[in-house]
């Protein structure tokens, strides 16, 4: 018997952003720096654009930054703006990660990521953060043109994993996707803490 256990990225295994804003870290002082007013930009790119186009593969991040921050009377960089993104929101939970490792021995356990993501963070999350190393896929928006509010979003997921005998078990921090993925079928597990993973049954009895 082999299950597939799927995890969310931002907000579970990524510090940084988060559905709750009281435990999203902010990086207004960084964009004031280079000009950004941060409140537009959370309004105008961030809803405006990125959410709209940029998760779900419509527009590259960087095509999408150019064509925006000069509004804002922004005369630098774009992969300037976007590295800066990158470093603000990826802080590896390496807690949460190490249990995981040792979760990954098990030979019924298959593990997955399943995430609202553009191709390049996607990217940067599996090749530089070394997800690669723990997961073996990683199911994205972009990816597959639709977010994590959509049910077709799941039965894509599952039809790319191998094998498995029982639901997937989900972990995610935000619980309207996990509504939604309950809906498919999933087994949903909000995630406030580290131990909202590590008591869960199933997995407790593999650690």
């Amino acid at each position: 018997m082999t299950r597939a256990v799927v995890f969310d990225v931002d907000g579970v295994l990524v510090h940084g952003y988060h559905s709750r804003p009281d435990e999203h870290e902010r990086w207004d002082a960084e964009l004031a720096k280079l000009g950004i007013n941060a409140d537009r930009f959370q309004r105008e790119f961030i809803f405006d654009i990125f959410v709209k186009r940029v998760l779900i593969g419509e527009v590259p991040m960087i095509e999408a930054l150019d064509r925006r921050l000069k509004a804002f009377g922004y005369k630098g960089s774009s992969m300037a703006v976007h590295d800066l993104w990158l470093s603000f929101d990826c802080n590896p939970n390496t807690v949460l990660l190490d249990t995981i490792r040792q979760l990954r021995q098990h030979p019924d356990v298959r593990l997955y990521l399943g995430t609202n993501q553009d191709h390049t963070r996607a990217q940067y999350l599996w090749h530089v953060i070394g997800l690669k190393t723990i997961f073996e896929d990683m199911f994205y928006s972009a990816r597959f043109g639709r977010t994590k509010y959509d049910k077709k979003f799941f039965a894509m997921a599952e039809e790319r994993m191998a094998g498995t005998d029982e639901p997937p078990l989900f972990f995610d921090d935000t619980q309207k996707v996990l509504d939604v993925a309950a809906k498919a079928g999933w087994d949903t597990v909000h995630v406030t803490q580290d131990t909202d993973v590590t008591t869960h049954p199933w997995i407790a009895a593999r650690l």
